[in-house]
């Protein structure tokens, strides 16, 4: 299926694979119009409201019975887009909030949090989004969902989970007028143990938070 018959007359809005594919396809247009920097001032919140759709879409996804593809084995999709110049533009835009704390597992107990980049988050849901979609531009409709739910369960769902916190709470900080404390250097490149990730959970890498908000009056 081609760029010029994703959203064909002829096909059935209503179909719940059109809604998810219309879906995946809006996040990664307005994404990467987002890491384009245009309005870096109003990135943060629109993100917030790109993901929280997105999350829609994945909880549809995962509600649904298990997608049961065509055939035994997955069709090549084509080699994956690179997503380096996508997950650097967020980098350098969301430099001062780029790093936050997660937990892989909220039920896996006494789980140290761990250091994750929004940039690399993103770069990795749309890498996870692009190949489903090139399945179902292909006319792969079956593959295509089966890719999505399951990756959905295994990667870009958890990975959009946690990058939808982090941006919520960035807004609220900035809406509460309630400044962040510094990360002390707690970053994704450092071997750290678990103590020292235990004692900066729940902090967020900023000295300031710039422009990406309103500020009281």
């Amino acid at each position: 299926m081609s760029d010029a018959t994703l959203h064909s007359i002829t096909q059935d809005p209503d179909d719940f694979a059109v809604q998810i594919a219309d879906s995946i396809e809006s996040f990664i247009v307005a994404t990467t119009e987002v890491a384009k920097g245009d309005e870096p001032d109003s990135a943060v919140p629109f993100l917030l409201l790109e993901v929280s759709q997105l999350l829609l879409a994945g909880g549809r996804l995962g509600a649904h019975e298990d997608i049961v593809p065509d055939e035994r084995y997955e069709p090549d999709a084509g080699p994956d887009m690179d997503v380096d110049d996508l997950r650097e533009r967020f980098a350098v835009m969301l430099e001062p909030v780029d790093v936050f704390s997660e937990v892989f597992d909220p039920y896996e107990p006494r789980k140290a949090p761990v250091p994750a980049r929004i940039s690399d988050n993103l770069a990795d849901i749309v890498l996870d989004l692009r190949h489903g979609l090139a399945h179902y531009r292909s006319g792969r409709t079956s593959e295509a969902l089966w890719w999505w739910q399951f990756s959905y369960f295994t990667n870009w769902g958890p990975t959009a989970s946690a990058t939808l916190r982090a941006l919520q709470s960035l807004v609220a900080h900035v809406r509460l007028d309630q400044p962040l404390a510094e990360l002390d250097g707690l970053d994704t490149d450092e071997d750290l143990t678990e103590d020292d990730l235990a004692e900066e959970a729940g902090r967020v890498m900023a000295a300031e938070l710039g422009g990406l908000g309103r500020r009281k009056v």
